[in-house]
């Protein structure tokens, strides 16, 4: 989830989503990545939402931890998905978790973490993707939350005060990785800047498209530790609200509270919800979920 926010005195002229955010611990984990911000407390608004769409393509521009795209597939509420990033360490290892998933299960069995093995890894060039994607995976398991941009910290004590080691669990990376490959044929995955990909992609997919849209935050009293979280955060938020207004795109975007985004949202007419729920230290915390149609009120 995402840290602390700053709401504009308009965030709260929405209304309360009618369904709650869920609980992370009652949602199927599909992920392979801690990603600051994942959307696995959003799944039961976008089972809602694409069972009503009925589109036989979800498109996620910006990937991520990928946890939507999974489960849409997975779960059959899809019959395919688009993954597109542009950090090329997370886009490493979406490509070898699709394209060359025995290899990355391969090395992910034959290591075991220690603080030097780690920081020899973040150190280390690398030949191919599937090495780059190992490496990402395995910084993204022992740095603090996940986080992957340049100076964060390793785990000190970790979970349970198992060290640096606490949250690499092989068994399990491997499990999700082998239902990742039984769907592959099902993901395609581009690298990419989302918003050069994004209008000609829907442009060409029509109204078969849902477009799920979980952007960096905005840096003005939103998402201001966006810099720290992530190596790729500044977008253009306007160019992207304009896009998916001139493409009668079926969407639904997160976002925070900011007064730039609340203006954008009554300049296209959109609808928002507020989703309230707890972040990991238990403090409130809201987001907005917008989408062109009245959905959750």
């Amino acid at each position: 989830m995402h840290p602390t926010m700053v709401y504009s005195s308009a965030f709260e002229q929405f209304p309360i989503s009618r369904i709650p955010g869920a609980n992370v611990s009652s949602v199927p984990q599909r992920s392979l990545l801690r990603y600051p911000g994942g959307k696995t407390w959003l799944i039961p608004h976008i089972r809602e939402w694409l069972s009503r769409a009925q589109s036989r393509t979800l498109v996620e521009p910006f990937a991520g931890g990928g946890i939507v795209s999974l489960t849409a597939v997975m779960e059959e509420l899809v019959n395919e998905a688009v993954m597109i990033e542009i950090d090329p360490d997370v886009s490493a290892l979406w490509k070898t978790a699709l394209l060359d998933t025995q290899s990355l299960i391969e090395k992910i069995r034959l290591f075991t973490p220690t603080r030097i093995g780690v920081e020899e890894l973040e150190g280390a060039k690398f030949q191919s993707d599937a090495e780059r994607a190992f490496r990402t995976l395995v910084l993204n398991r022992t740095k603090r939350a996940g986080i992957l941009a340049k100076g964060a910290s390793f785990l000190d004590s970790g979970e349970d005060a198992r060290g640096i080691g606490s949250r690499w669990y092989p068994e399990t990376l491997v499990k999700r990785l082998q239902e990742i490959g039984k769907h592959a044929e099902n993901i395609s995955f581009q690298e990419g800047d989302s918003m050069q990909i994004l209008e000609p992609l829907l442009q060409r997919l029509g109204q078969k498209a849902a477009v799920f849209v979980d952007p960096p935050y905005t840096g003005k009293g939103g998402k201001g530790a966006g810099s720290r979280l992530y190596t790729h955060f500044k977008i253009d938020h306007a160019r992207l609200f304009e896009i998916l207004d001139r493409n009668d795109a079926n969407f639904l975007m997160t976002y925070d509270g900011a007064q730039e985004i609340v203006d954008l949202i009554h300049q296209h007419g959109f609808h928002a919800v507020r989703v309230e729920m707890k972040n990991a230290h238990y403090r409130p915390l809201s987001e907005l979920i917008i989408t062109r149609e009245n959905l959750f009120t």
